[in-house]
């Protein structure tokens, strides 16, 4: 099933203090192919002692690592980073036969994951302080930056690549070490990164892996063992809010990327064919299954017609298949549960009045075997379609046409959401408008690709705290301290 350059990125047990380790119990937890069905690896299933280890071991050696110089780790993130970038081939398709999309995404997830290393290699040299003017001429005020310590982090199956890179960069780069958990669906691309990870020579315990299925006793422990200083996680508003109350007994620290409920406003000056383009880019990336992709479209009435017929005639150059099959482009969501949840939201804006423009005919032998969802155009969406107010996480397009510019705000804004936003305009008047109104950590504006790794990445109100990527970043690893010096 796998064919690697290097056998050894495919790895079944957990990295804990620079040992490759089974779970105490010996258990372990299949991990399947979402386009096939099969069962591709079988991975350690730790538990609660597993993980209080691998944070005693990051503890013990963040005191270490907190001393080497900001130019040592930058050297050991560039080693890193050179190392995904060689071994780019084999880690897409590791990611592919355990998530599903297809062989070219996966080959630019690794890219895009190994920009966040690259960038966080240079970062680390540029952790700066301050000198302050003292109110008295015999002191010195000074402002120094230390690592806030060990560090979790909690990562999904969408991005298991770049959402782990993106976490464990800016805390090596900080000085912190980090124990990580992946999702149960996706430990491969985790093991592999780790392996690297050891190979580009970071120290022991510097860099843990913690696998498993047990999520709940491994987020509590991550969450309420005090030697862990920070918590970062991406994943639904839900779990996020109980991770707050996990955290809140030792005030962790906490970075969380949640839900989002992305509008796609197209008005009636906009380019309607880069709109389209938009679309597709924003949507059907990784088969819809993107915190940051477009949930609902809003489209001006009088080019809604228009835009829903070029939508759907972009729509049919989607080939749907296992990832690993040449021309494919849209693969499988991540499971059964994930098809049924897409169709209920289906069904329901279809009772509320909906109806299908366009669906992709997909071959009756993806449905016997993977977990495929036909890619949807819905058209003339009732606003309160339970799809309207929660994520789809599928490739569905849901239109809803609008009249004027204050609608479209009202309706867009109308959400607890607020990861990201999508406009598109030719108007300068009208992008102020809507960049400074839109209540989004993000906005694109005739755009519908927006994550890189020099942006902050990260939403307001329900959709989380904090931001990843850029120089913003990196201060959610710091702790800052006051320095008054008397002479």
């Amino acid at each position: 099933m796998f064919n690697l350059d290097n056998p050894s990125l495919l790895r079944s047990q957990a990295f804990i203090n620079g040992d490759w380790c089974a779970a105490e119990t010996q258990k372990t937890f299949a991990v399947e192919n979402p386009a096939t069905g099969a069962v591709i690896a079988l991975v350690a299933d730790l538990g609660i002692a597993e993980t209080s280890r691998a944070i005693t071991a990051a503890a013990k050696a963040q005191i270490g690592w907190a001393q080497t110089t900001a130019k040592a780790r930058s050297q050991l993130l560039r080693s890193w980073f050179e190392l995904l970038i060689q071994h780019q081939e084999d880690l897409a398709q590791i990611l592919t036969l355990e998530q599903g999309k297809p062989l070219p995404e996966a080959r630019a997830e690794i890219a895009y994951g190994a920009s966040y290393i690259e960038w966080f290699a240079e970062e680390a040299k540029r952790i700066y302080g301050d000198v302050i003017s003292p109110s008295t001429t015999d002191q010195r005020i000074l402002v120094i930056k230390q690592p806030v310590g060990a560090v979790a982090a909690i990562t999904p199956w969408n991005f298991p690549c770049a959402m782990l890179a993106r976490k464990i960069a800016p805390a090596l780069a900080a000085g912190c070490s980090i124990v990580a958990k992946p999702a149960a669906e996706t430990p491969l691309s985790a093991l592999a990164l780790a392996f690297l990870a050891q190979q580009a020579g970071f120290p022991a315990g510097v860099v843990n892996i913690v696998t498993g299925t047990d999520s709940a006793a491994i987020g509590a422990e991550l969450t309420g063992n005090p030697l862990v200083r920070k918590l970062s996680f991406t994943g639904s508003t839900a779990v996020g809010k109980q991770l707050i109350r996990q955290c809140a007994a030792d005030v962790k620290r906490i970075t969380l990327e949640l839900g989002g409920n992305a509008p796609f406003i197209v008005l009636d000056d906009a380019d309607l064919d880069a709109a389209v383009a938009g679309a597709v880019a924003s949507k059907f990336r990784n088969a819809g299954q993107t915190c940051v992709c477009a949930n609902r479209f809003y489209i001006q009435r009088s080019i809604y017609t228009e835009f829903g017929k070029k939508l759907a005639v972009a729509m049919e150059a989607l080939s749907v298949g296992d990832g690993m099959d040449s021309g494919v482009n849209l693969g499988p969501l991540i499971s059964s549960a994930a098809v049924k949840k897409v169709q209920a939201l289906v069904d329901d804006a279809l009772a509320k009045g909906a109806r299908i423009g366009y669906q992709v005919k997909l071959d009756q032998k993806l449905f016997s075997q993977g977990y495929f969802y036909p890619p949807t155009l819905l058209l003339d969406v009732a606003p309160d379609a339970e799809l309207t107010r929660q994520e789809i996480f599928g490739p569905v397009a849901a239109l809803i046409p609008f009249d004027t510019d204050d609608e479209a705000i009202a309706m867009a804004n109308n959400t607890e959401y607020g990861l990201a936003g999508y406009c598109f305009t030719r108007s300068a008047t009208r992008i102020k408008q809507f960049s400074d109104k839109l209540e989004a950590g993000m906005v694109g504006v005739n755009t519908g690709i927006i994550s890189n790794e020099m942006a902050p990445f990260g939403g307001i109100k329900q959709s989380g705290w904090g931001r990843e990527g850029s120089h913003y970043s990196i201060e959610d690893y710091v702790n800052i301290k006051y320095l008054c010096e008397n002479f």
